[in-house]
């Protein structure tokens, strides 16, 4: 019934929008609660679906950023615009090593890593090392983004490359790179939500269009004007906007945290996640 399938949609939102931004992988929670509370609908449609919430979460951070990231704002001064127009290149600078990857490889990394052992691997690994990263930790050097070049921002972009294999965490993989290259907490993490637009904007773009072309040519020619039912759009739009008001909870909620806490308590998560993900696919549910 398309009741329920509202509901799961609405924990699918919930889900993606706080483990999008937390370092701790939106791939391994939604294939844990997929195993749970499994939507009625087909594979095709489910993958889609994943990543069409995946656009609440970044419309999120164009909200909260708005000002921040707009560098035609008239209550900026010429310099203010200046380093915004230089923030956006750094950004997508650093963007451009995982679209590379993505484009030519995405099909074979989906189709080869995407099991439950890569991705329960990838969360404890990343998981030590955040808890390595934050015991051998030196003092930032990098407390603005004017501060952040643009070597270390395609650094850091060739770290977000990692995140193509399921179960690393893109705010994982990014923060890590950022902290590791000396920025702040603050910084890293900020830069990481930043980076998030052109990253799921193409990846979530390329993915929306194979499918539009491939429903489109299984029809036999344009037969479907919205390519979905008005019950898949209801599931769709439920998660996006979920996912939205969620992602902004929660990012304002991390920014705040880091300001007084580190990473541990997420390194400690990823390890007791992927553990419980062995568990369950490698005992319990076969």
């Amino acid at each position: 019934m398309i009741f329920y399938e509202i509901l799961k949609s609405i924990l699918m939102g919930i889900v993606q929008g706080v483990t999008e931004w937390l370092p701790i992988s939106s791939t391994g929670h939604l294939l844990l609660l997929d195993q749970f509370i499994h939507m009625d609908v087909n594979k095709e449609f489910f993958d889609v679906f994943k990543v069409f919430i995946q656009l609440g979460s970044i419309l999120a951070v164009l909200v909260l950023y708005f000002y921040k990231l707009n560098p035609f704002s008239m209550k900026k001064s010429s310099e203010e615009r200046r380093q915004t127009l230089s923030l956006w290149g750094k950004v997508l600078l650093a963007s451009v090593p995982a679209g590379i990857i993505g484009v030519l490889f995405d099909d074979q990394i989906d189709g080869v890593l995407s099991t439950w052992y890569v991705i329960a691997a990838t969360l404890i690994l990343y998981g030590f090392l955040f808890l390595w990263l934050e015991n051998s930790r030196k003092k930032p050097k990098i407390h603005s983004f004017s501060q952040l070049n643009y070597k270390t921002a395609l650094l850091i972009g060739f770290c977000q490359t990692l995140a193509l294999i399921p179960g690393t965490s893109r705010s994982g993989a990014t923060i890590l790179g950022a902290v590791f290259f000396g920025a702040s907490r603050f910084i890293a993490t900020e830069f990481s939500f930043f980076m998030a637009i052109p990253a799921m904007f193409g990846g979530s773009g390329i993915k929306l269009l194979k499918y539009s072309l491939e429903k489109i040519e299984s029809a036999g020619g344009w037969e479907y004007p919205l390519l979905f039912s008005g019950q898949e759009w209801a599931i769709m739009l439920t998660g996006f906007f979920v996912s939205f008001i969620v992602s902004i909870m929660v990012i304002k909620l991390l920014l705040n945290f880091i300001k007084k806490h580190d990473f541990k308590v997420f390194g400690y998560y990823r390890i007791a996640l992927g553990l419980l993900v062995l568990l369950y696919f490698g005992f319990i549910a076969r």
